[in-house]
């Protein structure tokens, strides 16, 4: 339990830190440039064409072999910025928690990074805040928020401390505000009830990162 009227000691916070990590989503690393290109010609179909492209080429059909080789560039060329997407998509995705938020703390207020915010955190939100975390809302003056990034609702969402259903859909949890997304109007206090890869926004990256190659 926490006190919304004084948040947590630090002994307290820094011992959840420990438990539950920092507030962070994994960034998985990287492929170069020239590896990334190099992958999309090395799949089974695409060394048959380079395969038929240099064999029409000895036999003198330079049209034919200019035509199967166009047919790769154009192939490596898409997968090379298909792939690059997805990878820019995770990386944006994690920098939504690398924010700062105004935080309770043993009954004060202070500014911390969002990377140290752990569960039963007490944190104060206003118009222009990023949301660091999952927060259950407990007071509430007004606040809307922008989620499109998790629901797809183009609006300003009113949110309420009330207590709703535990079946309750994403997008009708009006007592929920979740990492990533935007306060653009009103102020609330919330605690922190998930972090990381437990917040709405991790289970998202998490599916993004799961998704399997297609195989040709």
């Amino acid at each position: 339990a926490t006190d919304t009227a004084r948040g947590l000691s630090e002994a307290e916070a820094a011992e959840r830190l420990r438990l539950h990590g920092e507030n962070r989503l994994p960034v998985l690393p990287g492929k170069s440039a020239l590896r990334r290109f190099a992958e999309q010609l090395v799949q089974p179909l695409v060394l048959v064409l380079i395969l038929a492209g240099a064999v029409t080429a000895a036999l003198g059909e330079w049209v034919d072999s200019g035509v199967i080789f166009g047919v790769v560039l154009v192939n490596a060329t898409i997968g090379f910025f298909q792939e690059g997407k997805a990878e820019a998509a995770l990386a944006a995705l994690a920098r939504t928690l690398a924010s700062d938020a105004t935080v309770l703390r043993e009954g004060s207020k202070c500014r911390l990074s969002a990377h140290v915010l752990v569960p039963g955190d007490v944190v104060l939100l206003a118009a222009g805040d990023r949301v660091p975390a999952d927060l259950r809302l407990v007071e509430s003056h007004g606040l809307k928020a922008m989620e499109s990034s998790l629901t797809g609702e183009s609006a300003a969402v009113h949110k309420m401390p009330q207590a709703l259903p535990v079946d309750t859909s994403l997008a009708d949890r009006s007592n929920m505000a979740y990492a990533g997304t935007m306060v653009v109007g009103g102020q609330a206090t919330g605690v922190v009830a998930a972090t990381g890869v437990a917040t709405e926004t991790g289970r998202v990256s998490r599916l993004m990162a799961e998704v399997p190659d297609l195989q040709t």
